[in-house]
């Protein structure tokens, strides 16, 4: 499949820009959060025209779904999480709030993008491409400096009347295209590839300033900026060409000359970096998981890997539980001593071992030591849920999904999970409104708007005489027809 390098919404490509750039004899090595007030970051000020923050976040969520809906998503607690906490660790240097999400998307091809309002997604293979933690950071650091200074907002104004999610519609395409050249032929032609032509001006200067912008989050981070630099490099020796792209996607080459740039700046930084063995220990584990999870391990490196390296172990063991090889797993388990970097993952993963096995008692006995004392970790907390679900314990598992579903509205699994717990609970007299209810929610946020919207119309059709249940539907459901008017 050739290479692709999809990136922001403003049409942002991730061959980023370079300029030599120094911040004088800045100290950074102490610089934390509390200190952005050394930050060298354009204030946009209250610029007329920019969409407001509740239209990005719209944007936001409108890709999201679409962005499930249209390409293959790694669904796994503990990969997003410890993904999250490297974006989160960035995003949080900035004042942009809680952001909307963030995907891992099943495919082997470097590729990463933002949208406005917080989304963030990136592909598997810019994950098991990177050389360790600090390199995926520098993706995100730039594509979140392209949102924190809203360049498609800004794009937007300059081109006013080409419809506001012309450009974010376009770039879902794009991703799509990377599944298909044909596909990718169709989406480039047409008005939306001219307007791409006429925004190349703005889109050059926000390249600049994401470039500096994102390795300041870097720094300020913990991150080495030299990273972002050394994934140019990696970027360079991996790119390809698209012969059906417009010329707008190929003025962006990586040339020495830039690379150097991009050097030049990132040893502008003294930071103190934090290279420790628990920190290369924790990039193996998502590594390793990211390749099996992806399908396109090579197994034969695991197996040689295995025995003296403990997250392709549990790679590996998780690739057996997924063959149905379980001897195979439980021998790689019994042999492996988890360090408390690895312990979670070891835990989840043994779980996996005895559910697979149709072992429930067991599977609850190894995950609830680790849910007492971790119960707000997410993957642990969906773990447990599910093994009550297939234990015949409806209520415990609805206990815990009720909670994640509020702190994590737009979970996917939370609500399939729910959705299986409550149609368990045959004793409940809304248990067919609530089954439809999840259902819904777990439509909506894969894309299936329509789909969403009637199955809670037929929930608000079989609700009688719950005037609680019917305001909650009622207002779930203008929310998603008002969604649904959103077009890209």
């Amino acid at each position: 499949m050739k290479t692709l390098f999809l990136s922001t919404v403003c049409a942002a490509n991730l061959a980023f820009s370079s300029i030599a750039w120094s911040h004088g004899d800045m100290d950074w090595s102490n610089i934390t959060a509390e200190k952005n007030q050394y930050l060298d970051i354009p204030d946009l000020g209250s610029q007329v025209g920019l969409i407001s923050r509740q239209q990005e976040k719209q944007i936001g969520e409108k890709v999201l779904r679409q962005v499930r809906q249209q390409l293959p998503e790694i669904q796994d607690a503990w990969l997003e999480d410890e993904i999250n906490q490297i974006f989160a660790s960035i995003y949080s240097q900035t004042n942009m709030g809680k952001p909307i999400a963030l995907v891992v998307v099943r495919d082997q091809q470097i590729n990463a993008f933002a949208v406005p309002g917080g989304l963030f997604a990136i592909n598997a293979g810019t994950i098991t491409a990177s050389h360790n933690i600090d390199e995926i950071a520098g993706v995100m650091a730039h594509e979140i400096a392209h949102v924190t200074q809203r360049h498609y907002s800004r794009s937007q104004e300059a081109f006013k009347g080409q419809g506001l999610l012309a450009l974010a519609g376009l770039l879902a395409g794009i991703a799509v295209a990377s599944q298909s050249s044909d596909a990718g032929a169709a989406v480039m032609l047409g008005s939306q590839a001219a307007m791409l032509d006429r925004q190349l001006s703005y889109s050059r200067n926000q390249e600049r300033e994401a470039d500096r912008v994102g390795m300041q989050y870097m720094a300020i981070a913990g991150y080495n900026p030299e990273s972002m630099a050394d994934f140019f490099e990696l970027m360079q020796r991996s790119s390809t060409q698209l012969s059906y792209l417009p010329d707008f996607w190929l003025t962006h080459p990586l040339t020495a000359e830039r690379m150097s740039e991009a050097r030049l700046r990132a040893r502008q930084y003294n930071v103190k970096i934090n290279n420790s063995l628990e920190k290369q220990q924790k990039f193996e584990l998502i590594r390793w998981r990211t390749a099996v999870l992806g399908g396109y391990a090579n197994i034969n490196q695991l197996k040689s890997l295995a025995p003296r390296n403990s997250a392709a172990g549990l790679a590996l063991a998780s690739y057996y539980i997924q063959q149905s090889q379980y001897q195979n797993a439980k021998d790689i388990l019994d042999a492996t001593q988890p360090t408390a970097i690895q312990k979670t993952l070891y835990t989840l993963t043994l779980s996996d071992w005895y559910m697979a096995q149709g072992q429930y008692a067991q599977a609850l006995q190894t995950i609830l030591p680790l849910y007492r004392i971790a119960p707000e970790n997410r993957a642990v907390a969906l773990k447990l849920a599910e093994i009550y679900i297939l234990n015949k314990q409806p209520n415990d598992a609805n206990k815990i999904l009720t909670s994640l579903s509020s702190r994590f509205p737009m979970d996917t699994s939370v609500w399939q999970l729910l959705q299986r717990a409550e149609d368990l609970r045959v004793d409940s007299p809304v248990r067919a409104i609530n089954v439809l209810r999840y259902r819904a929610e777990v439509q909506f946020w894969n894309g299936q708007e329509e789909e969403a919207i009637k199955s809670l119309l037929h929930a608000q059709r079989l609700n009688k005489d719950n005037e609680a249940l019917k305001a909650q539907i009622e207002g779930r459901l203008k929310q998603m027809q008002d969604a649904r008017q959103l077009k890209i």
